[in-house]
C-alpha cells in the first residue's frame, strides 16, 4: 500500500478503535461489569472488526493484537468509560455521533486495506469493508447478551456498504486519491446520522394479521 494511503488508514483505524472502545465500555458499564470486563468489552468492540479483516485477507498476526498504538487507543477508550461513564452517558447523543464516525472510519479503512491486498477480489474487498465496520459491534453485543445492533437498529450496515463500494471502485479504476477516502468516510458518517435522526430502517417483515 502506498505510504500516503497507509498513513491515512492508520489515522482512520485509530479513530474507529477509540470510538468503538467507548461504545463497548459503556455497554459493559451498564451491565455492571468490573474493570476487567469493561476493558474486554471495549477491546472486543474496538479491535474485533479489524482482526476479522486481517484474518480474512491473510495479514497475520492482525494489527489489532500487534500494533501498540491500536491496543493503547482501545485501552484508553475502555478506561475512559470506566472512570468517567456518568459524564459520557449524559452526552449520549454525542456518543451516537462518535459511533457514526467509527463506522465510517472502519468501513473505509477496511475496504482500502482489502482492495490494495494482492489476491482479494473487488466483491470480497467490499464485504470485508462492511465486516470491519460492523464486526466489533456484533462481538460486543453477543458478549453482552444482546441482539446485535446491526440487525435491529436504524440503517447501519448499508452506509458502511456504500462507503466500501466507493473506495473499492476508486482503487479498481486507479483513480483513488486521499480526498476520496475522507469524502467516502464523510458520506458514511452523514448517511448514518440522517438514519438515526429520521429513524430510517431497512424493510422488515410485515406483522402477521390476527386470525379470523
Amino acid at each position: 500500500m502506498p505510504t500516503d494511503f497507509a498513513s491515512a488508514q492508520l489515522a482512520l483505524d485509530l479513530v474507529g478503535v477509540f470510538v468503538f472502545a467507548l461504545s463497548g465500555g459503556l455497554v459493559a458499564v451498564k451491565k455492571r461489569f468490573d474493570l476487567f470486563g469493561v476493558l474486554v468489552l471495549a477491546c472486543a468492540a474496538a479491535l474485533g472488526g479489524g482482526i476479522m479483516r486481517d484474518v480474512l485477507i491473510g495479514d497475520v498476526p492482525p494489527v489489532g493484537i500487534s500494533d501498540w498504538r491500536l491496543l493503547t487507543a482501545a485501552a484508553l477508550g475502555g478506561l475512559a468509560t470506566f472512570f468517567f461513564h456518568p459524564g459520557i452517558e449524559r452526552i449520549g447523543r454525542f456518543v451516537k455521533v462518535l459511533d457514526a464516525g467509527g463506522l465510517a472510519a472502519f468501513a473505509v479503512a477496511g475496504s482500502l486495506k482489502a482492495a490494495t491486498t494482492l489476491g482479494v477480489s473487488p466483491i470480497a474487498a467490499v464485504l470485508i469493508g462492511v465486516i470491519t465496520a460492523v464486526g466489533g459491534g456484533v462481538i460486543r453485543d453477543i458478549l453482552a447478551g444482546h441482539v446485535p445492533e446491526v440487525l435491529r437498529r436504524e440503517l447501519y450496515a448499508l452506509p458502511a456498504l456504500l462507503g466500501s463500494v466507493i473506495v473499492v471502485v476508486a482503487v479498481e479504476q486507479g483513480v483513488l486519491r486521499m480526498w476520496m477516502l475522507w469524502a467516502a468516510a464523510g458520506l458514511v458518517f452523514v448517511v448514518r446520522l440522517v438514519a438515526v435522526r429520521l429513524d430510517l430502517n431497512a424493510p422488515t417483515p410485515l406483522r402477521p394479521g390476527r386470525p379470523t
